[in-house]
């Protein structure tokens, strides 16, 4: 029995719709981070999907592609939210201006 892949890609559209939403309305800085990762994840599913789709390994090979930005995107973020940590106590995406000289 064989899963439908418009189901696999209607997986991916809530999940990235969630992270997007979570981006747009959440001010918590960790959190933002995490929404972003779920978008890439989301999209991550969408390549996948295509690729088994169309029986072409080019979606799997970007899916690395975007596994290398995520895992940038964390290690710059995370510097970036500690910097915001050792001056305040908590990290709002308002905050950022604490990062000038």
């Amino acid at each position: 029995m064989s899963i439908n892949p418009a189901w696999y890609l209607s997986l991916s559209i809530v999940l990235f719709a969630i992270g997007a939403l979570g981006v747009l309305v959440r001010r918590n800085v960790l959190i933002m981070f995490m929404c972003v990762e779920l978008m890439l994840n989301a999209s991550n599913l969408a390549f996948v999907t295509f690729a088994r789709t169309l029986h072409d390994i080019g979606g799997q090979v970007l899916v690395f592609f975007v596994l290398v930005v995520a895992a940038a995107e964390v290690v710059v973020g995370l510097g970036i939210v500690v910097a915001i940590f050792r001056r305040r106590a908590n990290a709002d995406a308002d905050d950022l201006h604490l990062m000038k000289g």
